[in-house]
């Protein structure tokens, strides 16, 4: 078993260094996409906003002694606003600090997904200008046809290797934008909440 992951391991890193250089930009930009992925993925999962229902969180909003996790601290920041105006200004802050870090990163996600193929594109260009170019230097022996066979290599690995890093790069980014779309959404459903339970407060403040 050792032996063949070994084996498999070095057929890998030939492979890689027959692609050429833009390997090495390919590399940067996988590392980019799912590292920021994951990083994501976490931060949301702490964030915690599937785990309560529905019917706690809206207890915790009038109790807040029994608040308790991300959402009880989310809670903690958003209630107690003497005022509509105040209580939209709250959540306003809320969405700056926490939900636009994650619009940052998955833009950033988007655009190292559209590089990878097009820096796959690149490196199948330079290889075949290689190739062009031993094929117009070289007087047909096994030298040239070498760097016939290096060329050719390097552009099909790079290309192949640009859409392998873009497409499961393209299904991660859309997952984790469809998860953020919900947390946004579960925020302004408890600002619709909070908004009505303070409202109706104030109205029974009037009334006395």
């Amino acid at each position: 078993m050792a032996y063949r992951l070994e084996a498999l391991l070095d057929e890998a890193g030939k492979i890689w260094l027959a692609g050429g250089w833009a390997m090495v930009a390919i590399a940067t930009i996988a590392l980019v996409i799912f590292g920021m992925g994951v990083h994501v993925f976490l931060e949301l999962r702490r964030k915690g906003f599937r785990s309560i229902p529905e019917k706690t969180w809206r207890r915790w909003i009038e109790h807040p002694e029994e608040r308790k996790g991300p959402i009880g601290r989310l809670l903690d920041k958003v209630t107690g606003a003497p005022t509509l105006t105040q209580n939209a200004a709250a959540f306003e802050g809320v969405r700056a600090t926490e939900s636009a870090p994650f619009e940052r990163d998955l833009r950033v996600m988007k655009i190292c997904v559209g590089a990878a193929p097009l820096v796959g594109l690149l490196g199948t260009v330079t290889g075949m200008l290689a190739t062009f170019g031993a094929l117009s230097s070289g007087s047909g022996g096994e030298k040239t046809m070498g760097l016939v066979a290096e060329g050719i290599s390097e552009a099909l690995i790079t290309t192949e290797t640009g859409l392998v890093i873009a497409l499961p790069g393209l299904f991660f980014q859309y997952q984790l934008t469809r998860t953020h779309e919900r947390y946004k959404a579960f925020l302004a459903h408890v600002e619709t909440v909070c908004a009505q339970v303070l409202y109706r407060k104030l109205r029974v403040k009037e009334a006395a």
